[in-house]
């Protein structure tokens, strides 16, 4: 008699199995995600087992993924294990990630509590984009750029 699968070796199986698709496919992140209404980082969590696929966005995922199967989709609206290979910091990308929130991690969580009081960030539910290296100057801020907007309208 065959030992049950862990939940990790059902996710790796079931991530691998939506990577060859998603490659059979010759799409994008970013063109699966324009076809669904979702972001280009959120349907990589899909595809990883890192997010859940709600009900309502597995047609939408089919349509741009016509291979996926019942029992795929199936394994995709179950609630996913969170996790990473403790291994993957040593790719330079993920690892220069990291280093960032090193960085600036005392400093983000400063301005949290400074704004927010004594609260946390999600890393769930945060939406991630990507800019070119600039210099960080403040009037470029945009909340800075608001508050300004809100305090010139007043003075009117």
């Amino acid at each position: 008699m065959e030992a049950p699968s862990s939940s990790s070796s059902v996710k790796a199986r079931t991530a691998a199995e939506l990577q060859a698709l998603k490659r059979k496919s010759a799409k994008t992140y970013g063109q699966i995600a324009e076809e669904t209404g979702l972001t280009n980082v959120y349907v990589a969590q899909l595809l990883r087992r890192q997010a859940q696929l709600k009900p309502a966005t597995a047609p939408l995922l089919r349509a741009a993924l016509p291979g996926l199967t019942d029992e795929l989709l199936h394994e995709m609206m179950q609630p996913p294990l969170r996790s990473y290979d403790p291994n993957l910091i040593q790719e330079p990308t993920v690892y220069r990630l990291h280093e960032a929130v090193m960085h600036f991690g005392e400093s983000i969580k400063e301005i949290i509590n400074e704004e927010f009081g004594d609260g946390i960030m999600s890393a769930i539910d945060f939406y991630c984009s990507y800019l070119p290296y600039t210099e960080q100057r403040s009037e470029h801020m945009v909340s800075r750029l608001r508050k300004q907007d809100n305090q010139d309208g007043k003075a009117e």
